[in-house]
C-alpha cells in the first residue's frame, strides 16, 4: 500500500476523525476539560451495549474451544496488544486456569509492552509468524484486536489462523460494514471520534477492555469458575489473595474467619473444595468426588450432594 493509499484509508476511519465536541479542549480550564473527557467516556458503554449479540457469540466460541482443550489467543499492536496481554495475564490468578490457556501477543514482542516499537505492526507477515510460533490449530480461537480495523499485523494473524482452521474473532472500533476481512465473529463497538484526534488509547481502548473483560469472564463462568458472583478457583499467589479466599469461603458458607482458614488449609488452597466442605461438613475427598462428577460446577455439585442425602 502506498503512502497516499494509506492516507486515504485512514481518512475514512471513525477512530481517526476529529471530535467536534473537543475543538476547544486546548484552551479549556482544567475542570471543563475533565468534564469533557467524562462526557465522552460515557458513550463507551452504550457503544459496547450495541454489540452484546456478537460478544455472546464470541463467548460461546471461546467456551467451546476451552472445553475441547483449545486456547484463546489475542493478537494486537500498541494499546490494543497491551490490552490482550493484560487480559491473558490476569486469567490464571483470577480463575485458576493454566498458563497458556489464554495467550496475548503484541506486535514487537515483550519490549512493546512498555516501549513503542515502531514499524513492526505494519507487516502482515509478522502477525502470521507469531501465529505459527504459537502453533495455532483448529482447536483454538484467535482474537484480533485493532481499534482502526486495518492493522496489518492483526490481519496477518487472522489470515494465518484461518488457514490453520482456528475460529477467528475481531474487536474493532469502526463500523462493521467497513470491515475488510472475514472472521467468524466481528465485535465492533463505535464510541465515536476520540477527544484527542486519533488517540485510540482513550475511548476505543476503554471499549476494547470492556469487551475483553466479558469474553474471558463469561467464558470462565460457563466453565464453573464462579459460584454465585464470587471467583472460586482463584490462586493464592500473595497474602491479599489468601485473605480474599477466606472472605469468599466465609460469605459462601456463612462460617467464621477461623473456620474458613481451616477449610482452606484442609483443601490445600482450593477455594471451591473448601466451600463444599464448609457447607456440607464432608471431607475433602467427598467434595472432590462431587465436583469432578459435576465438571467443577460447585452449585451443581452441592445440589447433587443434597439429592443423595
Amino acid at each position: 500500500m502506498s503512502e497516499n493509499d494509506l492516507f486515504k484509508e485512514l481518512s475514512t476511519l471513525v477512530t481517526e476523525s476529529r471530535n467536534p465536541n473537543s475543538f476547544e479542549v486546548d484552551v479549556m480550564e482544567t475542570q471543563e476539560a475533565v468534564q469533557l473527557f467524562n462526557r465522552e467516556d460515557k458513550k463507551v458503554a452504550l457503544a459496547v451495549e450495541k454489540e452484546l449479540e456478537y460478544i455472546a457469540q464470541a463467548v460461546d466460541l471461546i467456551t467451546e474451544a476451552f472445553k475441547n482443550g483449545g486456547r484463546l489467543c489475542y493478537f494486537g499492536a500498541g494499546t490494543s496488544g497491551r490490552l490482550g496481554v493484560l487480559d491473558a495475564a490476569e486469567c490464571p490468578p483470577t480463575f485458576g486456569v493454566p498458563e497458556g490457556m489464554v495467550v496475548g501477543r503484541i506486535a514487537g514482542g515483550f519490549e512493546a509492552l512498555h516501549t513503542a516499537v515502531e514499524g513492526f505492526e505494519d507487516f502482515e507477515e509478522n502477525g502470521a509468524k507469531d501465529v505459527a510460533e504459537l502453533k495455532i490449530s483448529e482447536k483454538d480461537v484467535v482474537c484480533g484486536i485493532a481499534a482502526s480495523r486495518r492493522t496489518p499485523y492483526v490481519i496477518g494473524a487472522i489470515d494465518e489462523a484461518k488457514k490453520r482452521g482456528a475460529k477467528t474473532i475481531t474487536v474493532v472500533c469502526n463500523p462493521r460494514e467497513h470491515l475488510q476481512y472475514d472472521v467468524d465473529v466481528a465485535i465492533c463497538p463505535v464510541p465515536g471520534p476520540e477527544t484527542i484526534m486519533g488517540s485510540t488509547r482513550l475511548k476505543a481502548a476503554t471499549a476494547q477492555k470492556m469487551v475483553l473483560n466479558m469474553l474471558t469472564s463469561v467464558s470462565m463462568i460457563k466453565l464453573g469458575k464462579v459460584y454465585e458472583n464470587m471467583m472460586i478457583d482463584l490462586q493464592q499467589n500473595n497474602l491479599k489473595l489468601v485473605e480474599r479466599s477466606k472472605k469468599i469461603i466465609m460469605i459462601a458458607a456463612d462460617v467464621s474467619y477461623e473456620q474458613a482458614g481451616h477449610c482452606l488449609d484442609e483443601a490445600k488452597g482450593h477455594v471451591k473444595t473448601a466451600i463444599f466442605t464448609a457447607l456440607t461438613g464432608e471431607p475433602v475427598q467427598t467434595a472432590k468426588t462431587y465436583l469432578d462428577k459435576n465438571k467443577g460446577f460447585l452449585k451443581k455439585a452441592l445440589n447433587d450432594w443434597r439429592t443423595d442425602k
